[in-house]
């Protein structure tokens, strides 16, 4: 304790973290500082950079995780130009993250880091992961040519930190800069060949990693491969998601919870309206634990888990470049996969995943992708929940219709924007296996952000939903939608309530459906409706934000129309389809 009391505060003073793209700076950053921070395989993860309190010798910094960058001389992108800026506010010191499986690369943004003149520190990272290629880098080369101190580290390592964090302080109290840098950018690459030829030593063959990967990014086999991943993915998130919730929540909250709570009600209260508002056709103390908890979260569960066994094996960025071309045609790189499968997990941070991107047509693109036909994870969970039981085939339907109406987005936007698409670099890392401790960390952290974000807003909105339908307002809005919903849509008028709360949450717009006595045509016509509706009011304000407020009242008029002249078209093809099918 006493040590504690003695740390100087200078806070104030800041120390910029910088590298690549995915070379550990995230995880270096939280064995820092003992932040909770999300360690990633694929590049956008950092767009947003994170403050931490580092202790230094006896004196508290604040460390900045800037956002991971390829280069800081032209400032294309977002990352760019927020890197040069904080750059810009000359920090106390920079603690360079040097990328040993992506030497080149990293030597050069160092080099134009270094130009800065302020004092600077390198972490050699990925080190262990580069003698599995057979492969070392001698540190003291790149040292004593940059005139910089350099040291080899192991980012999920302590130990290999201590010294570096040592070495800060002795950089930060020498303020001495004199760095050996080449002034044109065709001596520094020659340079850099120089550097990389001297220090990097092969010890053993180093095909192994090339000979045994590689394949996964050709079209043969790495096509079928995807396939049998992606549906291994489907597969995983129904089957561990339907078992968690038929065999153990709904039990559990039906047989014993649930009648406890209006046993309860019914003994505390006598108003009918407060009955109906905590128990009944909406109650607020059963649907909003039932919906968001028993139908929603095992699939939230289920389907994190597979994307974070994704992201963490380096299978993502893979997946990546083997769509580049089949993206290509629809004017997006193969990277672009990236914030679509994020927006299967929550729409707003794939929208802010597109700052990323270099082309304004691509990051408009895939939001408008994200908003009119990915489902997130708690639409998901709601789709599964409602058509599983009815018909597995309309559930694979609902998601084949997601597919499609991504694909025509993306030829309808290439065809109005004619802007060229930039060359778009995507870093592959080393094909690892998880970490249980790491993985089930980032699946915590996903759950608990779900029950933040979505859950808590859920069972907000499910609250006053059972307020308004039993004073009645839900039923006099329903009747003046009736006209649309059970004459357009072929939906009973009770459906109109969902479609009213649908516009909160969108996954509001699915569940209430489940409760009703529908066919599989109107079971299959409300989830189309579902899916392509109103983005919920968080996704709106998000891209008001990082585009404009047009760009958002585009979306919101998109959507709604799109979703009840689709939902229409479905009603009348299923009932066609059922009176010839007898």
């Amino acid at each position: 304790m006493g040590k504690l009391k003695n740390i100087q505060e200078h806070t104030d003073k800041k120390i910029l973290l910088m590298g690549l793209p995915n070379v550990g700076k995230s995880a270096i950053f939280s064995r820092y500082t003992g932040m909770d921070v999300m360690v990633s395989n694929y590049s956008g993860t950092t767009v947003e950079y994170t403050e931490g309190r580092i202790v230094v010798a006896e004196r508290a910094y604040t460390l900045v995780d800037v956002p991971g960058v390829y280069d800081i001389k032209d400032s294309i992108d977002d990352a760019e130009r927020v890197a040069i800026s904080m750059l810009n506010e000359k920090p106390e010191a920079i603690l360079f993250v040097l990328d040993a499986l992506n030497l080149e690369s990293s030597l050069h943004l160092l080099m134009q880091v270094l130009a800065y003149n302020i004092p600077t520190i390198v972490a050699l990272n990925r080190t262990d992961l580069l003698k599995g290629k057979g492969m070392t880098i001698d540190h003291r080369v790149i040292s004593a040519r940059l005139n910089v101190p350099v040291f080899p580290t192991v980012a999920l390592e302590k130990k290999s930190l201590q010294a570096l964090r040592d070495e800060l302080h002795n950089v930060m109290e020498n303020k001495t800069v004199n760095h050996n840098l080449q002034k044109t950018e065709e001596d520094r690459w020659k340079d850099i060949e120089r550097i990389v030829e001297r220090s990097v030593k092969k010890t053993i063959d180093p095909n192994t990693y090339q000979g045994k990967y590689a394949f996964l990014i050709k079209p043969m086999p790495g096509i079928p491969i995807a396939i049998v991943v992606l549906a291994a993915l489907f597969a995983f998130v129904i089957g561990f998601g339907m078992g968690l919730r038929q065999f153990i929540l709904l039990p559990i909250l039906r047989g014993f919870l649930f009648p406890a709570i209006e046993q309860g009600v019914f003994t505390l209260f006598d108003s009918e309206l407060v009955r109906g508002i905590l128990v009944g056709e909406y109650g607020f103390l059963i649907k909003g634990i039932e919906w968001p908890f028993a139908l929603v979260l095992p699939y939230v569960i289920s389907f994190y888990t597979m994307m974070s066994i994704l992201e963490d094996t380096g299978y993502l960025p893979r997946l990546a470049v083997l769509l580049d071309g089949i993206f290509k045609k629809i004017g997006l790189s193969g990277s672009s996969i990236i914030p679509i499968m994020l927006g299967y997990g929550c729409g707003i941070p794939a929208i802010m995943s597109t700052r990323s991107m270099r082309s304004k047509k691509s990051r408009l693109t895939i939001a408008v992708m994200v908003s009119l036909a990915v489902p997130c994870v708690s639409q998901s969970g709601a789709f599964v929940a409602l058509l599983i039981e009815h018909s597995l085939l309309a559930l694979v339907f609902v998601f084949l219709m997601s597919f499609v109406a991504m694909m025509i987005v993306g030829i309808v936007m290439k065809r109005l924007n004619k802007e060229a698409m930039p060359f778009t670099l995507l870093e592959l890392p080393e094909l690892l296996l998880p970490k249980p401790k790491l993985l089930t960390k980032k699946i915590y952290m996903r759950i608990k952000h779900y029950i933040k974000d979505g859950a808590i807003p859920m069972i907000l909105a499910i609250m006053v939903t059972a307020m308004l339908y039993e004073i009645g307002v839900l039923d006099v809005m329903g009747r003046g939608l009736a006209p649309l919903v059970s004459g357009w849509l072929r939906l009973p008028e009770a459906a109109a309530t969902p479609l009213i709360i649908g516009i909160v949450r969108r996954e509001l717009a699915v569940l209430p459906l489940i409760d009703m006595d529908l066919t599989t045509v109107q079971f299959f016509t409300g989830a189309t409706v579902a899916l392509f509706y109103v983005p919920c009011i968080a996704m709106i304000a998000t891209l008001a934000k990082e585009f404009n407020a047009k760009v958002a009242v585009f979306v919101l008029l998109l959507t709604t129309t799109t979703a009840i002249f689709l939902g229409g078209v479905v009603a009348r093809v299923g009932e066609l389809l059922v009176q010839m099918l007898g």
